[in-house]
C-alpha cells in the first residue's frame, strides 16, 4: 500500500470513510482499558508473593552484623541490602544508601534538600535568582512534576538514538551556571527505551559545569528490565567514569526494587560519591532513624543474591516480551510505509513510544478516549506537559491482559490512521488541492 502521502484527496476520503466505519464498531463495545500508567499486571504481582513467606513470626530478624532488623537505627539502610542492590546498579555497596519503597522519594528528597540547604555547602537553590533543569524529552514525566514544583524553569533536550544531545548538554552545562541538573533515564528510557551509548556515559562524566553544584540526577529505574535473555542493551557504569573523569561528585545514581517486587512495597536507593553521602546523611539524620529494615531483609531473603534477582526478571520479562512484541508487530504490519509516523522497538523497560505526524498527538489520545481506551496525555512525556510538536504518545503496555492490549492496539492503529488522514486533508485543501 502506498503512502498517505501520496493519495489523492479522493482516495484519502475513500480510506476515511473505512476507518470511520471500523472506529464506530469498536465505540459500539462500549469499552474501558486503561494504558495510562506502566503498572505491572496482577500476574506480575504474583511472581513476588513467596515473600510474604520468607518472614514468618518464628524468622530470626538478625543480620549478619548482628543488627536487629526489628528495632530503632541504621540509618543507611543493612549491609545485606547494600550488597544486593549494589549489585544490581553494579556499584560498591559503601556508596550506597537504601530509602523506603520509593526512589521517586528519594529523588524528591535531593530536590528538596538542594533547594532548602544547598549542595555540599554552596548557596541554597531557594537563595539564588534563578534555578534551571535539563529535561530530555521525550522523558519521565513524575521528574518533571518534581522540577516544576519546585518552580525550577526547565531547559528540553532532545532525545537522540544514543542519549540525550550531548552537544546541547555540553554547552548549556558549561556556559550557564543557574543549570544545577538534568534528568536521566539511561537505561530502556522512559517513553521511548533507548539506552544511552558508551560516548553519550562518558561525555556526561567528562562535563564541565559552570556550576559546583551541578548534579547528573541518573534515574536507573530499568536497570535489569530486560525483554530478552541474550538481546540485550549493556550501560557502561557512570560513577566510575565520573571517578576517571575527576568528577566523583557530579552523580547522584538512584535504583529501585518497585517493579522488580511489589511496586508499593519495594526497596530504593541512592548511590554516589563518599562526599556526596555525607551530605545526605546530614540531613537523612534529622528525616528518619531509619527505613524499614524488615523489609529490607525480607528482599534479601527473597533474592539471595543477583541471580536471584536475574532469574525473577526473566518470568517478568516472559509476561512482558508478547505484549511488546504484539504491538511493535502490529505496528510493522498496518502502519509500516504509510508515513503516518514512527517507533522505536526497544529491548526492555517499561514503555514504547509513538511519533505521530506534527500535531497529531492529542488528536490520537482523543480518539483513543472516545473509543474507550485512556491514554497517558499527549503532552506528558515533556516539561509541562507540552509537546511543541504534538507528536509523542507513551504506551504502557504492561497492566492491561494481551487480549485487552490487543484490542487497544487495534484501535490505536484506527486512530493514527485518521489522524494523519485529517492533517493530510487539512494541508490539501490549505494548499487548494481539493480534489484530483
Amino acid at each position: 500500500m502506498k503512502s498517505y502521502q501520496e493519495m489523492t484527496m479522493e482516495e484519502l476520503l475513500a480510506e476515511k470513510a473505512i476507518l470511520k466505519a471500523e472506529y464506530k464498531k469498536y465505540q459500539a463495545k462500549d469499552l474501558h482499558l486503561d494504558m495510562s500508567r506502566g503498572k505491572p499486571s496482577q500476574e506480575q504481582l504474583d511472581l513476588s508473593m513467596g515473600m510474604m513467606d520468607v518472614l514468618g513470626s518464628d524468622a530470626d530478624l538478625t543480620c549478619d552484623d548482628g543488627t536487629d532488623c526489628r528495632n530503632y537505627g541504621v540509618l543507611d539502610g543493612i549491609q545485606e541490602a547494600k550488597e544486593l542492590l549494589g549489585d544490581m546498579i553494579e556499584v560498591n555497596p559503601d556508596n550506597i544508601i537504601i530509602y523506603g519503597n520509593s526512589s521517586l522519594n528519594v529523588m524528591y528528597d535531593t530536590i528538596s534538600r538542594s533547594m532548602t540547604h544547598g549542595v555540599m555547602g554552596n548557596t541554597p537553590w531557594c537563595k539564588l535568582d534563578k534555578v534551571k533543569f535539563l529535561c530530555p524529552v521525550p522523558g519521565y514525566d513524575r521528574h518533571f512534576a518534581i522540577t516544576e514544583y519546585f518552580g525550577i524553569e526547565m531547559i528540553n533536550v532532545p532525545m537522540l538514538s544514543t542519549g540525550p544531545d550531548m552537544d546541547m548538554v555540553e554547552e548549556l552545562v558549561s556556559s550557564d551556571e543557574a543549570i544545577k541538573g538534568i534528568w536521566c533515564v539511561p537505561k530502556y528510557s522512559n517513553p521511548q527505551g533507548i539506552t544511552y551509548s558508551d560516548e553519550t556515559v562518558r561525555r556526561f562524566a567528562r562535563l564541565k559545569p559552570a556550576a559546583k553544584d551541578f548534579r547528573i540526577y541518573w534515574d536507573n529505574a530499568y536497570c535489569v528490565h530486560h525483554l530478552y535473555d541474550i538481546n540485550q542493551d549493556h550501560l557502561i557504569e557512570i560513577l566510575k567514569e565520573c571517578k576517571r573523569a575527576g568528577n566523583p561528585d557530579m552523580v547522584y545514581k538512584f535504583c529501585s526494587t518497585s517493579k522488580i517486587s511489589f511496586p508499593g512495597s519495594g526497596v530504593a536507593a541512592i548511590a554516589t560519591s563518599a562526599n556526596n553521602l555525607e551530605d545526605i546523611k546530614k540531613q537523612l539524620k534529622n528525616q528518619t532513624i531509619g527505613y524499614d529494615k524488615v523489609n529490607q531483609l525480607r528482599h534479601v531473603r527473597y533474592f539471595k543474591d543477583i541471580h536471584g534477582i536475574t532469574e525473577h526478571m526473566r518470568k517478568h520479562a516472559e509476561i512482558l516480551r508478547p505484549k511488546f512484541e504484539m504491538i511493535t508487530d502490529t505496528f510493522e504490519r498496518e502502519l509500516s510505509g504509510l508515513g503516518v509516523g514512527s517507533w522505536y522497538t526497544p529491548k526492555g523497560g517499561y514503555f514504547i513510544a509513538y511519533e505521530t505526524l506534527e500535531g497529531c498527538a492529542k488528536d490520537v489520545v482523543a480518539r483513543m478516549q472516545k473509543a474507550g481506551v485512556t491514554m497517558t496525555p499527549a503532552g506528558a512525556p515533556f516539561p509541562y506537559g507540552k509537546d511543541p510538536k504534538d507528536t509523542v504518545i507513551r504506551i504502557a503496555p504492561s497492566y492491561p491482559s494481551v487480549e485487552n492490549l490487543k484490542t487497544a492496539t487495534e484501535i490505536f492503529v484506527i486512530c493514527v490512521k485518521l489522524a494523519s488522514i485529517k492533517k493530510l486533508i487539512a494541508e490539501m485543501e490549505a494548499a487548494g488541492n481539493t480534489a484530483e
